[in-house]
């Protein structure tokens, strides 16, 4: 199956690294997509690693989780780099500097959120009367592409959000709710200083990632995105499109999204998104997806896409009920709707994470569709028959995800933990049989292992590389509140990391590629479908 991958990127043998955008370093409280972005290119490129994966890069609401977008297709603000504006002109580096008090080994989203959105702010206030003539045409291109298809409704619903203390649209009152015409053409007439300035913020967004892009084109970099399979119900999509989800005439899920009792809790988890009318994107052939994973493959090379079992079978749950025990499978759009993604764009570079409950329809719906799968070795190292040799080519094999524990955390877990005394002593001899007994740590065993197996693709989270705990640990699921906050020092990357990194994937035979392509000329690739 693996000679016959559609997916261009996953013809050859690469190794790669998760770190999401808002885990770079940096003096501003969050990564940003500049020049910490930039040199962290420079030193993938060092390490010979083809490929940086990072989560989804949309804007966040409740949670700060990337998996609970306010747009499907809007940037994150948070990620917009200040210096780059400060080059600019739009903002002076005394301006900035208030954020040089924030912490740099974690994200204080409580702190960073208010400081660094009044500062964007007055970037877009300033844009229209003081950017250089070339930034404004530049801007007119982009609004002129997306207005019509997702920009206009992305900055109704976010000034609109704002002007009614942040609560979520199901709150406000009936015609803004119900996106009644009417009503909102009076809202456009007195709010089109505020539209303008949220449209100009997403310009600053892209026009950034653009130029990140290209870099990484230009050293080789595989860019490596993910697409939560789930729109968030406080987002533009759910308020601007209520027909895409089961919710009823208020706009409230009739079932909401989630997964049964798993190895991540007794309970399941109940992530509350409403799940898709299937019936009506089928009538309409798939075209609101479609838009939806070109928009997310112009912005990467590759494109993850998060709960791929959801497409062929989906877990619903009662709008009402406190856990995800009590739920039922239904069945999703199947191979249909990658049909229709094909017929429309062609050759696609998807990978489905297929991780927990899986069952033979679902692998066969991925292998039918010729999509690579993900193995994760903190599962597969516990099975009894594991082989590192039985992984097979067409998958991305990983040491753990941003929501594992990160390897050493992990294997220190105590017995009532992820790894058990027994599951201890496996694991050990496992990794010691698989690394021929040599004498290292488990992170760099485990790289070592997934890096030695037959996948195209293996990739570790930047922790691993770097040996942390539990401490580093990105996102625990059935949780909130300490989630998405870890950063890496910019000190942790340096030449001894990044020389026995490059050994490591010299062993393995993973290679980089000197070039991975031009992107074109438009700097803001409009959308084909609708």
């Amino acid at each position: 199956m693996a000679d016959n991958l559609p997916n261009r990127f996953m013809q050859e043998r690469r190794g790669g690294v998760c770190l999401h955008l808002t885990s770079l370093p940096g003096k501003y409280g969050i990564g940003e997509i500049g020049d910490a972005a930039f040199k962290f290119i420079d030193t993938l490129n060092d390490m010979n690693l083809g490929v940086w994966q990072f989560l989804p890069a949309g804007p966040t609401g409740f949670g700060n989780s990337p998996y609970q977008s306010l747009s499907t297709f809007a940037g994150n603000e948070m990620l917009i780099d200040l210096a780059g504006l400060v080059r600019a002109a739009l903002l002076t580096a005394p301006e900035i500097q208030a954020l040089n008090v924030l912490p740099v080994t974690e994200v204080d989203f409580e702190q960073l959120v208010p400081k660094k959105t009044a500062l964007i702010q007055l970037a877009a206030k300033r844009f229209m009367k003081s950017a250089a003539a070339d930034l404004k045409s530049e801007f007119d291109q982009f609004r002129d592409c997306h207005d019509r298809r997702w920009l206009h409704e992305y900055a109704l619903f976010r000034v609109l959000k704002s002007r009614h203390a942040e609560r979520q649209w199901l709150l406000w009152p009936e015609g803004f709710r119900d996106h009644d015409t009417a009503a909102l053409r009076k809202f456009e007439a007195r709010s089109g200083r505020a539209l303008l300035e949220v449209k100009i913020v997403q310009f600053l967004f892209f026009h950034q990632w653009r130029k990140l892009q290209q870099y990484a084109s230009e050293k080789g970099v595989l860019l490596f995105g993910d697409m939560p399979i789930y729109i968030a119900l406080d987002s533009a999509d759910a308020w601007a499109r209520r027909q895409l989800l089961q919710v009823d005439e208020d706009g409230r899920p009739k079932l909401v999204a989630g997964v049964p009792p798993d190895y991540f809790s007794r309970d399941g988890q109940l992530w509350g998104n409403p799940v898709y009318d299937w019936d009506f994107h089928a009538a309409e052939k798939y075209r609101w997806w479609t838009g939806r994973i070109q928009h997310s493959l112009q912005i990467a090379d590759l494109v993850r896409i998060d709960h791929f079992r959801g497409f062929e079978s989906y877990f619903a749950i009662k709008p009402d009920a406190d856990t995800a025990r009590d739920g039922e499978w239904l069945k999703g759009p199947g191979d249909a709707i990658f049909h229709a993604f094909r017929d429309a764009l062609g050759d696609i570079s998807i990978v489905a994470e297929d991780l927990g409950l899986i069952t033979p329809e679902v692998d066969a719906l991925r292998r039918r569709q010729h999509l690579p799968g993900m193995k994760v070795l903190q599962f597969e190292v516990l099975r009894n028959d594991f082989d590192i040799m039985s992984i097979e080519e067409d998958c991305v094999c990983y040491t753990g995800t941003h929501d594992n524990d990160t390897t050493a955390g992990w294997y220190r877990a105590k017995p009532a933990g992820a790894a058990n005394r027994k599951e201890i002593s496996q694991v050990r001899r496992k990794i010691r049989d698989a690394c021929d007994g040599r004498p290292a740590t488990i992170h760099r065993d485990m790289i070592r292992l997934a890096f030695a197996s037959r996948a195209r693709l293996a990739i570790a989270p930047l922790q691993d590389f770097l040996g942390l705990g539990s401490e580093a640990r990105m996102n625990t699921p059935g949780t909130i509140g300490n989630n998405w906050r870890w950063r890496v020092r910019e000190d942790s990357l340096d030449d001894a990391l990044t020389e026995s990194v490059a050994r490591l994937v010299d062993e393995s035979q993973r290679k980089t590629l000197n070039q991975a392509g031009q992107l074109n000329n438009n700097s803001f690739p409009c959308h084909n479908v609708r």
